[in-house]
């Protein structure tokens, strides 16, 4: 399956976040794909359940060609919220009826006819492979899901699930502040078997803190943006889309001009010294 580059993420984009009215949803998602971003990344607990079905109500009425786009949505978390009272204690369920009937749920709200990918949202101590496995074979038998994955799953999560059947992505958080996925073998798992590595939360803390790990990578970043002729938030989407796992940034905004800039990233290639200056910056001493 291909998906664009970059990914919009539309966690904020309802109540969690920006709360856009239909107007704003529909300006996005044309902004998105007039600069190739094609891949739209949703999860069923968004917006307290809501923002799907918000999304797709835009999504109907925007003209875009659905065959030429990407859905991504998750499921598996039970959250508590107002739309589910009921719940006793946030948890993940993994039964087989909850995920056909999440999955379908989703179709629904977004007003289409099949996924491109259903990720499971977080790995569960009581998730079984069997089980899954046979709701996923279900699911894309009627064609409602072409490929399947997972989200925050370690490598020995993803071997559980891919003894019963195919796992084609996993989605973590990655970026200059979290790259322990360099470390801990997960991006060597997914580039070693194949499985499409997807990052959220890209861009990490630095624009979110003001500690001095943050500003030794802000003075890193300032000195290389006349360089690249590129904003901060550039080169740090740069620096991931360097790695060879072929990571795909899943992007929080919902600014225009930001959603732009990070589409013009993947024509970015940062020089190799200068990927270990960035790297260099955040860990604070010299690699081994």
């Amino acid at each position: 399956m291909n998906y664009s580059k970059i990914i919009a993420g539309t966690m904020t984009w309802g109540v969690w976040g920006k709360k856009l009215s239909k107007t704003e949803m529909i300006k996005r998602i044309n902004h998105c794909i007039e600069n190739g971003i094609t891949a739209f990344d949703h999860a069923d607990i968004y917006g307290d359940y809501t923002t799907e079905a918000e999304f797709g109500s835009a999504f109907a009425e925007s003209g875009a060609n659905r065959s030429s786009l990407q859905f991504i949505s998750k499921c598996g978390i039970q959250y508590l919220g107002k739309t589910r009272h009921y719940n006793k204690v946030k948890h993940y369920d993994y039964s087989k009826a909850y995920i056909i009937a999440s999955a379908e749920a989703s179709l629904k709200h977004l007003k289409t006819e099949y996924l491109d990918l259903l990720l499971l949202h977080r790995p569960s101590p009581l998730m079984e492979a069997e089980v899954i496995a046979e709701a996923f074979s279900q699911l894309k038998k009627q064609g409602k899901v072409r490929a399947f994955g997972v989200s925050n799953f370690t490598p020995s999560q993803m071997d559980l699930i891919r003894k019963e059947t195919e796992v084609s992505a996993n989605q973590i958080e990655f970026s200059l502040t979290q790259h322990t996925a360099i470390h801990d073998g997960t991006l060597d798992y997914l580039t070693t078997n194949n499985i499409q590595a997807m990052a959220w939360s890209p861009l990490g803390t630095v624009f979110k803190e003001d500690t001095e790990q943050i500003r030794r990578i802000r003075k890193q970043l300032d000195e290389l943006t006349h360089k690249y002729n590129a904003t901060e938030d550039q080169l740090l989407l740069a620096w991931l889309l360097k790695h060879p796992a072929a990571i795909h940034p899943v992007i929080g905004t919902t600014n225009l001009d930001r959603m732009t800039n990070a589409a013009k990233t993947v024509a970015i290639d940062l020089d190799l010294e200068d990927w270990f200056l960035i790297l260099v910056s955040c860990q604070g001493h010299k690699v081994p």
